[in-house]
């Protein structure tokens, strides 16, 4: 009776007008997310993932007035991946490591900032950087999984941590957590990343917390455990038949699901993607074409078990790492003159699914960018129609999309108002090269397993990698099977009923600019930033481009809208870094090659000047490198070793790690240290003595002490 006059209690307090607690979201709130339309409750901001508000005082006739409202600065110097929480005039928010920011929406103000201490270990676990995609608000406390994996329960009011849980099995295998929570029911769910990691991947599963004590209610693993280990649940006795056995314990085979959550309360239903097999190369776990279950698929488990529900694999025997972690959206539409309740997602392989989302069943699949691996989905099985073109395992292949998707975890927008999709697209390949028979010196490389996927873009030169990687396809070749160029990004409007494209505009061209995810609103608009720091204003219904702000700052989040006392914001974090890390160093294009990287919160609003730019970039002096005393086949060496364990965070150039040709004195005094001993492990370099030795560290040395002459000179 208590606990039901405490409801009822606030139930009164809410309908009478007087002040919730911070922070106090419930299923009644969230249900009615579209007559609250000054909040933004979730990621997503409403329970179906839309990423659309219903608010129109910014709209398609005044948007053109839109300008600075205020910043905040998140701290940090890496990318920015969130998209902000509001609830009643307050933010809430995540950034890197972890960290918890809550803020006041109107104006900037920090009212706290949650530091999660997470271990500095983990920092060399995540395939991408140390991102976050976002927290969770609900009944007055924040939840956020910090990348080292503890999922931290949070008092909304103070900051103050309540309650936090260790989600990882095994510290000693290469998991992190980076992705937004989900709330679902009386849990919250959680998964985690590392399929891309180490020599065998990790083993995927998402677990569940109580909200209330974060106590352990249960956990569902995505692929079986190791040969001769017992199954915890007939459907991952199911599962094992789709893989080859007896095959090498060192693979952990994979599926891990690092974003894209979403629950229905009405069926009680989690569902998530899973990512892709490990390794790539499924020959090193077995000769069989087999589908590999649960890798490449969508999920749905019952909230209150973990039990499963139903799947459906988009991409069956993976290996171009497709991952179906992108973010789900749900929708009530009609199909084939049918009303069916959908689940869609923009899937990395290039097709844009609907399915059932109560029973799986696959509604339509059609391709919203270039593919070639693939010539469509058979709609009786649900399984690709292969082409043969993305076979690379006789010699390397030039496959699209590319490893990073046709979409990744940018989020794509649902508008309620013009029922089109809006989706960041990546029309961009990559060359899928065995290394460990192409001929070349680098058989394997932290991330990629024994395989590597090159993406062609404006800098690509195939024999400058030749030494690395062995023969590569040239340019001349790739172009000519496309009348497009062969990088590109786009943002889509997408008719999912339709299957078909309305409106597109090029966002980038040649070289990817790792633009940002997407918002749309009922004011007939769609919002997204730009990797060169423009905000760019599009009419929803014909594409029509409104406005562009410039900003200074890389976008690659999608944006929030709110209002606070009548008055409509839009608000965005702002950040390079990410999976761009991986890849190279800052594109021209970037904000970030211009202006310093810092992690801010811009908020715009009508009739606000213009946005101030972090300062400029100022590249540092190169410091006079070290003589040179080793041999020419030491430095050769080191720079294979350089490739294999440490190209997947640092480049030589401008990123958002070091540029190790341009290290101090003193820095090169303590190399030794620093990489087998984690002398400065706190800043995120820890020790990498499992798997380098001294000589290795010498090697390595030596060829950044030949790129720093060679810079210097």
């Amino acid at each position: 009776m208590r606990r039901l006059g405490a409801v009822v209690c606030m139930t009164l307090l809410a309908s009478a007008g007087m002040a919730r607690p911070p922070g106090f979201v419930d299923a009644e709130r969230m249900k009615g997310a579209a007559a609250e339309p000054g909040n933004w409750f979730a990621t997503g901001r409403d329970q179906e993932g839309t990423y659309y508000s219903p608010l129109t005082r910014i709209n398609s006739k005044n948007v053109g007035k839109l300008g600075f409202a205020w910043q905040y600065d998140l701290g940090t110097y890496r990318g920015q991946e969130a998209t902000p929480i509001v609830v009643d005039g307050v933010m809430y928010t995540s950034g890197t490591w972890g960290y918890v920011y809550a803020v006041d929406a109107a104006t900037g103000k920090e009212i706290w900032r949650y530091d999660p201490q997470a271990t500095h270990l983990a920092a060399r676990h995540p395939c991408c950087d140390l991102v976050n995609r976002g927290v969770a608000v609900w009944k007055g406390r924040v939840y956020v999984a910090s990348v080292d994996g503890r999922l931290h329960a949070l008092d909304a009011a103070t900051g103050r941590k309540v309650w936090d849980a260790d989600t990882i099995i095994d510290h000693a295998m290469p998991y992190s957590s980076t992705g937004a929570p989900q709330i679902a029911g009386s849990v919250v769910v959680i998964g985690n990343g590392g399929s891309d990691m180490g020599r065998g991947g990790v083993r995927g599963y998402v677990s569940a917390y109580d909200l209330a004590t974060g106590a352990f209610k249960w956990r569902t693993f995505t692929v079986p455990p190791v040969p001769g280990h017992a199954y915890e649940s007939p459907e991952i006795a199911a599962a094992d038949r789709t893989w080859d056995s007896p095959r090498d314990p060192e693979y952990k085979l994979g599926g891990t699901a690092w974003d894209g959550f979403a629950y229905d309360p009405a069926l009680d239903l989690v569902y998530f993607g899973t990512g892709n097999a490990a390794p790539y190369d499924p020959r090193q776990v077995g000769p069989s074409n087999l589908d590999e279950l649960y890798t490449a698929s969508i999920l749905a488990v019952h909230a209150d078990s973990g039990r499963l529900a139903w799947h459906y694999q988009t991409t069956p025997h993976d290996h171009w790492d497709f991952d179906s972690v992108q973010k789900l959206v749900m929708a009530d539409m009609v199909i084939d003159g049918q009303p069916r309740q959908t689940l869609m997602q923009a899937c990395k392989n290039g097709f844009f699914y609907i399915l059932d989302r109560k029973s799986g069943e696959l509604l339509s699949a059609a391709s919203y960018t270039y593919v070639n691996w693939a010539s469509g989905v058979d709609p009786k099985t649900g399984k690709p129609i292969l082409t043969g073109q993305g076979d690379w395992f006789k010699k390397p292949s030039n496959v699209y999309p590319s490893w990073a998707g046709g979409h990744t975890w940018n989020p794509m927008s649902y508008s309620l108002a013009t029922h089109l999709v809006y989706i960041p697209v990546l029309d961009v390949p990559n060359i899928w090269v065995d290394m460990a028979r192409n001929g070349g010196a680098v058989k394997y490389i932290d991330g990629f397993f024994t395989a590597n996927g090159i993406m062609p873009d404006d800098s690509y030169d195939p024999n400058d990698l030749r030494s690395l990687f062995g023969p590569l396809p040239d340019v001349k070749s790739m172009a000519a099977t496309r009348k497009e160029k062969l990088v590109r990004e786009l943002i889509r409007a997408w008719d999912p009923v339709a299957r078909k494209t309305v409106w597109e505009h090029e966002t980038s061209s040649g070289i990817r600019g790792y633009d940002g995810g997407v918002t749309s609103t009922a004011g007939n608009l769609v919002f997204q930033g730009r990797g060169n720091g423009e905000l760019w204003v599009y009419a929803a219904d014909s594409g029509k481009v409104l406005k562009t702000v410039p900003t200074g700052s890389h976008i690659m989040a999608a944006p929030t809208t709110y209002t606070v006392k009548g008055e409509q914001f839009v608000a965005v974090q702002a950040g390079y870094g990410g999976a761009a890390i991986t890849v190279g160093t800052i594109p021209p294009s970037s904000a970030a090659s211009k202006y310093q990287n810092v992690n801010r919160i811009i908020a715009f609003k009508l009739g606000g000047p213009a946005v101030p730019a972090p300062a400029p970039r100022a590249l540092a002096p190169l410091e006079k490198p070290p003589e040179q005393t080793a041999t020419n086949e030491s430095i050769r060496v080191g720079e294979v070793k350089f490739v294999q364990e440490c190209s997947r965070c640092h480049v030589l150039g401008a990123s958002v790690t070091p540029d190790l040709r341009n290290l101090s004195p003193g820095l090169h005094a303590m190399f030794k240290d620093i990489v087998l001993r984690g002398a400065v492990a706190p800043t995120g370099m820890e020790s990498f003595d499992d798997v380098l030795t001294e000589h290795d560290v010498e090697n390595i040395h030596a060829y950044l002490i030949d790129q720093a002459w060679k810079a210097y000179k």
